[in-house]
């Protein structure tokens, strides 16, 4: 995986530090949600050609962002996961096709392959083809946030 560094975020990190920490962490949670919505909206355009045009179901469809409140509320660091939904336990007899949002217990194979079919990724490459746009976001939407915040007397 490659490595990103961050820079020219001192100035939001000195802005988010004079707030309290209610406050940035509403902002920061409101800011990568933004970040997270450029990656998904990246896999999902990744997955479009892997999707199987004769059945209903489409991967896309499934891809979600979801906030981490368990990784929150044990390190009270914000995280977002971007990933494929699907339901969980046994696939219903004779996998049912449930149209466009219907469960695709399948993604799985696509991504990583199997042995008999060549993998097809799209969400590594998605988080790797859309990591600066989404940290550029990150830091866009995390400074106007911020400003907002200062402007209505939120950092007293």
């Amino acid at each position: 995986m490659a490595e990103t560094k961050l820079t020219g975020f001192d100035e939001v990190i000195k802005k988010m530090r004079a707030l309290p920490v209610a406050l940035r962490k509403k902002s920061g949670r409101s800011a990568l949600g933004k970040a997270a919505k450029v990656i998904r909206e990246q896999a999902k355009a990744n997955v479009m050609a892997s999707d199987d045009p004769d059945t209903g179901r489409k991967i896309a469809a499934n891809i979600v962002q979801r906030f981490r409140s368990k990784h929150f509320k044990r390190t009270g660091d914000l995280m977002i996961s971007v990933g494929v939904a699907t339901d969980r336990g046994a696939i219903p007899e004779g996998n049912p096709d449930g149209g466009p949002k219907g469960n695709t217990p399948h993604w799985h194979l696509v991504e990583l392959g199997t042995e008999k079919t060549a993998a097809r990724p799209f969400l590594r490459p998605a988080a790797e083809a859309a990591a600066g746009q989404a940290i550029a976001t990150f830091g866009t939407e995390l400074d106007k946030a911020i400003d907002k915040l200062v402007q209505k007397g939120g950092g007293k």
